[in-house]
């Protein structure tokens, strides 16, 4: 397949020239969307989202779709935060739980956060979100070290959270309002209690490596080993069992792709963005002379950035500190003259308008 075409297909699975009917949707079509910038992972799932009634989605109604428990944030795989649909929680983890924990299993140890130590802060933890549903992280931080003596500075406060989550027994819910400007984050919540719907695939690895190829195809084990942090491997075996066909070596596309519909070729698109970040080579998407600018760089943070007809062509920044929040985003551009000054402010617009409303 020629790179041309390659990336056409995959704007398409990414919805990103086939927008969603809806936010949920979008989703569940991408099934986890990368999101330890929260904002970015909110803007990744309205940008792949089509407007309602003339209205398309803002900042708010992704918070409301949080709220309500149709969607959950949580560390679902390679021990990085995601967006993903609360019923699909359950068995994702199912696939990609154990082997984040082993891998995290060193860092436990440095930290002194043994079995027993462990056992201590998950009594705690639910009986906290027992007793008031919902609590914030300085919350949670707060009766570890009241109840169970346990200091969460260090980073042992986050790696218990994260170590709860992945077994399956807390999530990110609830957005905490922030007054004078755009939520920044959530309160953690019991997945027993919050989610009320689980799918049960019959082959979870199958069914996880199908949802990875609907939403990122074209594709190929390899890319989805990365993007699942399981071994190639293993993801060779999924491809296998997952009933689809390569259509060329190592390259597989979904069995129904989202139709495309007319609009912008140029976006504004998140930092940590599944349509760069999702692969194993992101050469396709990024010139290789632009890969240093946009990232990861030594601070692990990859940037948000400009698309221009599948080629990524600049970065953005944009604050959502309050007072700044309604500030116009900046572009940088890496290859001037891929778009026009106008397709450019029409796509941070977009974003502009995500924010405000």
């Amino acid at each position: 397949m020629d790179l041309e075409t390659l990336r056409s297909e995959r704007l398409r699975s990414h919805r990103l020239t086939a927008p969603a009917a809806s936010l949920v949707d979008a989703a569940a079509h991408l099934l986890a969307v990368q999101s330890q910038e929260f904002w970015g992972g909110r803007w990744a799932l309205a940008v792949r989202t089509r407007a309602a009634r003339g209205a398309a989605p803002t900042m708010r109604d992704v918070d409301a779709a949080f709220d309500s428990g149709a969607l959950v944030r949580a560390w679902t795989m390679r021990g990085t935060l995601h967006t993903i649909p609360s019923r699909d929680l359950g068995w994702v983890l199912e696939v990609t739980g154990e082997r984040q924990l082993k891998q995290a299993a060193s860092r436990h140890r440095a930290l002194g956060l043994d079995d027993d130590t462990m056992s201590r802060a998950e009594r705690v933890v639910r009986d906290v979100l027992a007793d008031s549903g919902q609590a914030t992280r300085p919350e949670l931080f707060a009766e570890l070290e009241k109840q169970a003596r346990i200091d969460p500075r260090d980073q042992r406060g986050v790696h218990i959270l994260y170590s709860l989550a992945v077994r399956g027994v807390i999530c990110q819910g609830p957005v905490v309002e922030r007054a004078a400007g755009p939520a920044r984050e959530q309160r953690f919540v019991l997945v027993e209690d919050w989610v009320t719907d689980s799918a049960s695939p019959a082959d979870p690895l199958a069914e996880l490596f199908r949802r990875y190829i609907d939403g990122h195809g074209p594709a190929g084990p390899e890319d989805f080993a990365w993007w699942s942090g399981l071994p190639v491997t293993i993801a060779r075996a999924a491809a296998v069992s997952s009933g689809l066909d390569p259509i060329e070596e190592n390259l597989y596309v979904s069995a129904s792709r989202p139709r495309r519909s007319g609009g912008s070729e140029v976006f504004a698109l998140p930092p940590f963005e599944e349509y760069y970040i999702s692969y194993a080579d992101r050469t396709t998407a990024c010139a290789p002379e632009f890969l240093a600018p946009i990232g990861p760089g030594s601070n692990g943070m990859v940037r948000p950035i400009l698309v221009a007809r599948g080629a990524i062509v600049g970065a953005w920044t944009h604050s959502l500190a309050v007072g700044r929040h309604r500030d116009d985003p900046v572009p940088e551009l890496l290859a001037p003259g891929a778009a026009t000054d106008a397709e450019i402010a029409a796509a941070l617009d977009r974003y502009s308008a995500f924010v405000a409303g």
